[in-house]
């Protein structure tokens, strides 16, 4: 097993690994995410075109099996801002933590810490001030929850992160048991850094 942080040029060389991960990952709770490689791969440009961007990945050999990544929040999607409209946050000093996503045979091992602790290195060097991350929001009830799910909150609270109360973006995506895209909310968590 490695772990390799990767920026600059030696992102675009990993992104069409972390597409498929993120594909394979977020099928499962709560993402149940139906997506498609050529979105993914889109989606994840902003990182290679970013000069700031990190990617900490886990490697199993040449597989990928395991990836987070950050770059500033200024540089991400329109909804986000909406999110902090009324806010005192200054998005131009926040760093923005997308994806966290590992293999389920890989949990537990230590990654999870690996991955922010890499990101918020990676943003305090560059003279950021504030991590920030989105985490999808589903009913407890949701028929689809795992019974044995055990929620990531007590982990990012751990970790010096806290809710931002009413700071909720919005992104539309086609659920697994479903035929059309719905809008789901996603709460946003901050730590001073």
């Amino acid at each position: 097993m490695k772990v390799a942080t990767l920026t600059g040029p030696d992102i675009a060389d990993a992104l069409d690994d972390l597409a498929r991960l993120r594909l394979a990952v977020f099928r499962d709770w709560p993402y149940l995410y139906e997506g498609d490689f050529t979105y993914e791969r889109r989606y994840l440009e902003v990182y290679e075109q970013s000069n700031r961007a990190i990617i900490v990945a886990v490697y199993d050999g040449d597989w990928m099996v395991g990836a987070a990544t950050a770059a500033p929040l200024a540089e991400h999607a329109d909804a986000f801002f909406d999110a902090f409209a009324g806010t005192d946050i200054n998005i131009d000093t926040c760093f923005y933590c997308g994806e966290s996503v590992l293999l389920p045979r890989f949990r537990g091992q230590g990654y999870g810490h690996a991955f922010f602790d890499a990101r918020e290195e990676h943003a305090q060097a560059l003279g950021y001030t504030q991590m920030c991350f989105a985490a999808v929001v589903r009913p407890p009830d949701h028929p689809l929850k795992p019974r044995a799910y055990r929620s990531l909150e007590p982990f990012w609270e751990g970790r010096g992160y806290v809710r931002m109360p009413g700071v909720i973006a919005h992104f539309p995506w086609k659920d697994v048991d479903q035929a059309v895209e719905t809008e789901k909310p996603l709460q946003f968590w901050i730590k001073d850094l």
